[in-house]
């Protein structure tokens, strides 16, 4: 079984010590800080903008890893870059000129990724893929942390990855959304290269463990 890259979800740690987790994050091993921003209109929820990231970005070089589940990205893409993110991704369902949304990324240096909700066809991103870095598969409905993973999303996983295989061989699929070391080994070998992870890090007793058990899709 192949090692994944283990994106802990930031928006499952402690609001009022966030720089303490994320060098917590760098010390037992973690390889990116997943930010999940949200706008409460797109979703219905209110997280992060981009103070907090500029503010996190001096203490840690881990690569930040900015998904932005808001309205019309495209007017914020360019600063969530200029705030200290490595790559930003955004939401299929949300942009209406995504190639624009993408160019603008990729002009600031930086690289970029589109989402995709769990009823949206997995095939709407080959248009797309010959720009991106990384293919975001949701599999649970973006709003809220703690979701169970739903039913079909290996398949959708699945289907991504054959078309990065096919189109864009140097992008990576990252699966956010109800992964646990329960389903994390199935959610690798259907063909993720990055699994986001919230609860199943930040709630655990013991946090290397947990990110050790994601990345080795199995029980140590």
């Amino acid at each position: 079984m192949k090692n994944v890259l283990i994106a802990p979800s930031i928006l499952s740690g402690n609001f009022a010590a966030m720089g303490e987790d994320v060098l917590d994050m760098a010390r037992i091993g973690a390889d990116w800080i997943h930010i999940d921003v949200m706008d409460g209109v797109f979703v219905p929820n209110l997280t992060f903008g981009f103070k907090m990231i500029s503010d996190l970005r001096p203490i840690s070089d881990m690569f930040f890893d900015a998904h932005l589940m808001i309205a019309d990205p495209i007017r914020y893409v360019e600063r969530f870059v200029k705030s200290g993110a490595q790559l930003v991704s955004f939401h299929y369902e949300a942009e209406k000129d995504i190639d624009g949304a993408l160019d603008i990324i990729k002009k600031s240096g930086c690289k970029c990724g589109l989402a995709i909700n769990p009823d949206t066809p997995v095939d709407v991103i080959a248009p797309y893929l010959h720009k991106l870095d990384l293919i975001l598969v949701m599999s649970v409905f973006p709003g809220f942390g703690g979701q169970k993973f739903i039913d079909g999303s290996l398949e959708r996983i699945k289907q991504a990855a054959e078309l990065r295989d096919k189109y864009a061989p140097n992008a990576l699929v990252e699966v956010d959304g109800g992964v646990n070391e329960g389903n994390a080994a199935d959610i690798a070998a259907a063909g993720a290269d990055v699994i986001v992870a919230g609860n199943a890090v930040f709630g655990a007793s013991d946090r290397k463990k947990a990110v050790d058990i994601l990345r080795k899709g199995k029980n140590l």
